[in-house]
């Protein structure tokens, strides 16, 4: 003979399945590729070494992010990359595509670079703007107006 559950039974059975089904739904992945031409370059973002380009990295947070690439041969490149949030993960959705979609969003961009060769500046410009700057260092600093008694002055 089958009896049916009681009513606190059932609840816990539903509260555990409720429980269970938000922990299996909601995902969200970031990540931004970084390539440049020539490949090869050596990538920072923020200060910290991400790799050599072509390179992806993931994040949990958007905003500004500051990039520099280096490459031998090329001029240095320091910029800013916004990564702004998508129409679907803002302050109003944003907890209902973290938590709650019951498939993976994706958030993938890429961002190219252009590298410039570098230009040497010639022999002689550095040579003459070397001796500027030793003149200018060696000359004795401008009189201040008023000497050691200007503090004092009424």
């Amino acid at each position: 003979m089958l009896t049916r559950p009681n009513c606190s039974t059932r609840r816990a059975f539903c509260l555990a399945l409720t429980l269970l089904s938000l922990t299996a739904v909601g995902c969200v992945e970031r990540r931004y590729t970084i390539r440049t031409d020539p490949p090869g370059a050596l990538v920072f973002v923020n200060g910290e070494e991400s790799g050599i380009s072509p390179v992806s990295v993931s994040y949990e947070y958007y905003g500004d992010r500051r990039v520099t690439i280096q490459a031998e041969g090329y001029e240095t490149i320091h910029t800013s990359l916004p990564i702004n949030a998508p129409w679907w993960n803002n302050a109003f959705t944003g907890f209902f595509t973290e938590n709650l979609v019951p498939f993976t969003l994706r958030d993938e961009r890429e961002f190219r670079f252009t590298m410039a060769p570098a230009v040497s500046p010639e022999t002689g410009d550095l040579v003459g703007r070397g001796q500027q700057l030793r003149e200018q260092a060696q000359a004795p600093p401008p009189e201040r107006p008023g000497g050691f008694f200007r503090f004092f002055a009424l």
